[in-house]
């Protein structure tokens, strides 16, 4: 069992339910030390005193905060655990909100909780049962690892799901950071052949469907390159799309997706109408044994 990385009680309302946080995403991720060049001299990080050069103890090593003017203001991490209290232990649903009304940029980090003792189970699956059928989250604020988090608690089949989620303050306006924007398209036939276009690509999400291309390449890089081989990848960087060609590859972007869906559809019968005569065929087979057994029972009754 994997330990959690906190835990506390969700409250909402006079109900208190015990639970435990646990990562729910594990990112691809190739793990590289860094190296002088032409070198194999591994490069590493120490923790210096800036005045006298000597490496530092990490448990001897303190946060402070520049306050301006070279003054900086140390904080203990006891002092920190000291102006939240209880808010370290406690998840704190203030309000439910329709799941459907949240912005997916607030969105951050997804953990799972679990119930921490099989004792308070139940009220772990009556807040998911309820969340699920009102399609609704929990709004709440926790304290972890010396940060405070906004999150949402929602349900996700047999578990309540975390996200992490960003302040509405911590989002940044478009505006400030974009120097222009374009107003509204035109309206007419471009606009026409862009919605046919988003509707003959538009299909069913499937996770399972999108992999991680490039990781793999990067892997492949690191294999071959152990063996003394060389790889070149070839891909063209995609280009612009001039205005006054826009129509005709809007057009063609849209023939070749119908065509695409159109030979996925066919290809998806084909296998269903196999699978149909395949159950068919053991069907009749099945069928068949039973008459066979049944008339030798009754050949053998009359004997």
């Amino acid at each position: 069992m994997a330990r959690s990385i906190w835990s506390g009680f969700i409250t909402f309302g006079l109900v208190s339910v015990p639970v435990g946080l646990y990562s729910a995403t594990d990112e691809h991720q190739l793990d590289f030390h860094q190296f002088q060049k032409g070198t194999s001299d591994r490069i590493r990080y120490k923790r210096v005193n800036e005045r006298t050069g000597r490496e530092v103890d990490f448990d001897k090593i303190v946060k402070g905060h520049d306050v301006g003017g070279g003054e900086f203001v140390i904080v203990e991490p006891d002092e920190l655990d000291e102006i939240a209290p209880g808010k370290s232990r406690a998840l704190e649903i203030s309000t439910f909100v329709d799941l459907d009304d949240i912005d997916p940029i607030h969105f951050q980090k997804s953990y799972y909780l679990g119930p921490k003792d099989g004792d308070n189970a139940s009220s772990y699956a009556l807040l998911r049962d309820a969340l699920a059928k009102t399609n609704r989250a929990g709004i709440a604020k926790f304290v972890m690892r010396g940060k405070e988090y906004l999150a949402t608690i929602r349900a996700k089949d047999k578990v309540l799901v975390l996200e992490t989620m960003y302040f509405a303050d911590e989002i940044r306006d478009p505006a400030d950071e974009l120097d222009e924007l374009p107003g509204k398209s035109s309206a007419g036939k471009q606009l026409s052949m862009a919605t046919d276009l988003i509707e003959a690509m538009s299909g069913e999400w499937k996770p399972s469907a999108y992999k991680d291309t490039y990781t793999e390449r990067v892997k492949e890089l690191v294999v071959s390159k152990h063996k003394g081989k060389e790889v070149v990848f070839s891909e063209e960087e995609p280009q612009a799309t001039n205005p006054t060609d826009l129509v005709a590859a809007l057009r063609a972007s849209v023939e070749s997706a119908r065509k695409s869906r159109g030979t996925r559809k066919s290809t998806a019968k084909k296998s269903t109408a196999k699978k149909t005569t395949a159950k068919k065929g053991t069907a009749k087979k099945s069928a068949a044994k039973k008459t066979t057994a049944r008339k030798a029972a009754s050949r053998k009754k009359a004997a």
